[in-house]
C-alpha cells in the first residue's frame, strides 16, 4: 500500500490535470443526438472545445450559456433558461448536460432551479431529458467529473424498477458496461469485442466507441453526437443479466444504478495486464455459461509470450507514471507484473483506489512534481499525456504518451491498452522504448586475451623487422 503525499503547494507548476467541466461533457458525448451545454463564460467552452478537437481529431459538439458581467453579477439562472430553450427548439436533442464551470459555482447559480423555471416556461420539451451536474473545475479531474455525470445521469434518466416494471435477467444475454473516463474508444470497442465473443450483447455507459471513434458519417455536419448509447436503452438497464463496472472512479454511479434496477454488478479496478482481464474473461464465462473461446485463449498466450520476451527490458526498469487515479493504478499493477518498477507516481486528486497502486509513494501534485521525483529516483520512462512532452526533453528520457489529452500526436483516442491484445502491444511499446536505451540488449562478448587486428599487425611487422 503506498504512501499518499498531499498537495503542499499553493498553486500548480506544469498542471497535470483536465478539468471536471470536461470530463462531464465527455460523459454526454457518449451518448446519441445529445449535446452538452456548459453554463459558465464563453471562454471556458472555447478552452475545452480546442482539446477535445485536438485529441479526437474530429468536430466536437458543444454549447455554453455565455455568462458574461452582468449575468455574473446579477443572475444567470435566465440564460440557463434561454439556452435549453435554443438548443431545444433548433436541434430537438435525445439528452441535454449541463455541467457547471468554475465561474458559474463561483457565483453560485442555482441549475436545479433554472431547470425547474424551464420546466414551467417551456412544458413542450417535457420529452427531452436534460441532466445538470455540478463539476466546479477548481477541484476534482476529468475523471471525478466524468463519474459525477454517470451518476446525474442514472439519478434524471434512468427508472426505478417499480416505475418501469423491469426485471434484472428479462433480458439474459444483456449486459450493462459502465465504463469509467481511463477507457480510450478503442479500449471499448476492444472490450465489445471480448463480451460479445461470449454470445452476450453490451450496452456501454457511455459509449465512446461509437461516438468519438473517428469515423466518417454520410451527413456532412450533425450540431449533435452522431453515435453512442440510445438514451431509449435507458429504460432498459433494469431488465439486463447483469453489470460491469470498469473503474473505482464509477462505484457511485454503480451504487445508484444498482439501488435504482436491482440488477447485481461485478467490478473491475481496471482491465490491463493478465491477472485483471483473467478476473474479466472467468465472470463473463460464468454469465453466459459458455466456454472460454479459443480465439481468447490464443490471446492469453500470446500475451504471456509478451511478456516472457520483454523481461529482459522490463525487469527491474524504472517509470515515472502520470494520470488520473484509474489510469495510474492499472499502470502501475500492469508494470508490477512484468517486474518493473514505478519510482515515480503523482495523480492530480486523491482517490481510494491509489492505494491500490503498486508505488512506494503517490504523490498528489502536477508535473513539476512528476519531474523532481523522476529526476531524484533516475526513472528510465514516462508514462503521461501530452503536457509531459517538456518534462520528458528535460529529463532526457523516453515518453510513452497516454491520457487525456493527446495533441501532439494522431490516434491517440484509438489505442488499445485493455484486454490481452492491448496489454500485449503495451509491453511491446515500453520494451521498445528501452531497447533504444541500450536496456536489454545482449552485446557481443570480445576475450581480454584476443587482440586487435591493427594490433596484431604491428606485432608481426616488429617481428619481421627484427625487433
Amino acid at each position: 500500500m503506498p504512501e499518499i503525499i498531499k498537495r503542499n503547494k499553493a498553486l500548480s507548476v506544469s498542471p497535470l490535470k483536465a478539468s471536471q467541466t470536461i470530463g462531464a461533457a465527455l460523459a454526454f458525448l457518449g451518448f446519441r443526438r445529445a449535446i452538452p451545454m456548459l453554463h459558465g463564460s464563453q471562454g471556458c467552452t472555447a478552452f475545452g472545445k480546442v482539446f477535445f478537437v485536438r485529441h479526437f481529431r474530429e468536430p466536437i459538439p458543444l454549447q455554453t450559456t455565455a455568462m458574461d458581467q452582468v449575468t455574473t453579477v446579477m443572475g444567470s439562472e435566465e440564460s440557463v433558461v434561454e439556452g435549453l430553450k435554443t438548443l431545444s427548439e433548433k436541434n430537438s436533442p435525445a439528452l441535454i448536460g449541463v455541467p457547471t464551470t468554475g465561474l458559474s459555482e463561483t457565483q453560485g447559480s442555482d441549475v436545479s432551479m433554472a431547470l425547474k423555471l424551464f420546466r414551467q416556461k417551456h412544458p413542450e420539451f417535457d420529452a427531452i431529458p436534460v441532466v445538470p451536474v455540478s463539476t466546479p473545475d477548481y477541484s476534482g479531474c476529468l475523471e471525478t467529473g466524468f463519474s459525477k455525470a454517470m451518476e446525474a445521469i442514472i439519478k434524471t434518466v434512468v427508472p426505478t424498477a417499480e416505475a418501469a416494471g423491469t426485471q434484472p435477467g428479462r433480458r439474459r444475454r444483456q449486459l450493462n458496461v459502465l465504463v469509467g473516463a481511463s477507457l480510450t474508444p478503442g479500449d471499448l470497442e476492444e472490450l465489445k469485442e471480448i463480451i460479445e465473443a461470449f454470445g452476450l450483447r453490451p450496452l456501454l455507459l457511455p459509449d465512446l466507441s461509437d461516438s468519438l471513434d473517428g469515423h466518417l458519417d454520410e451527413t456532412d455536419f450533425s450540431p449533435l453526437t452522431i453515435g453512442g448509447c440510445e438514451v431509449a436503452e435507458l429504460q432498459t438497464l433494469g431488465d439486463a443479466a447483469a453489470t460491469l463496472v470498469i473503474g473505482r472512479s464509477m462505484h457511485k454511479a454503480a451504487d445508484l444504478l444498482h439501488e435504482r434496477t436491482g440488477v447485481p454488478d461485478y467490478r473491475f479496478d481496471h482491465l490491463m495486464g493478465l491477472a485483471a482481464v483473467d478476473a474479466l474473461v472467468d465472470t463473463l464465462q460464468q454469465l453466459a455459461a459458455e466456454p472460454v473461446p479459443a480465439k481468447l485463449e490464443r490471446q492469453r498466450a500470446q500475451l504471456q509470450d509478451a511478456m516472457l520476451d520483454g523481461h529482459f527490458m522490463l525487469g527491474l526498469s524504472r517509470f515515472a507514471l502520470a494520470a488520473d487515479p484509474d489510469l495510474l493504478t492499472a499502470f502501475s499493477q500492469l508494470l508490477a507484473g512484468v517486474g518493473a518498477e514505478t519510482v515515480a507516481a503523482v495523480a492530480p486528486v486523491n482517490a481510494p483506489v491509489l492505494q491500490q497502486a503498486v508505488a512506494t509513494s503517490v504523490k498528489i501534485g502536477d508535473l513539476e512534481d512528476l519531474e523532481q521525483l523522476a529526476r531524484t529516483h533516475q526513472a528510465e520512462v514516462l508514462i503521461c499525456n501530452s503536457h509531459g512532452v517538456e518534462s520528458a526533453a528535460r529529463l532526457g528520457i523516453p515518453l510513452l504518451r497516454a491520457g487525456f489529452p493527446q495533441y501532439d500526436t494522431l490516434g491517440g483516442y484509438q489505442k488499445t491498452w485493455i484486454g490481452y491484445r492491448g496489454s500485449r502491444q503495451t509491453l511491446f511499446d515500453l520494451a521498445n522504448m528501452l531497447l533504444s536505451l541500450e536496456k536489454g540488449e545482449i552485446h557481443p562478448y570480445r576475450s581480454i586475451y584476443s587482440q586487435k587486428p591493427e594490433v596484431a599487425h604491428d606485432a608481426t611487422a616488429a617481428l619481421a623487422a627484427g625487433g
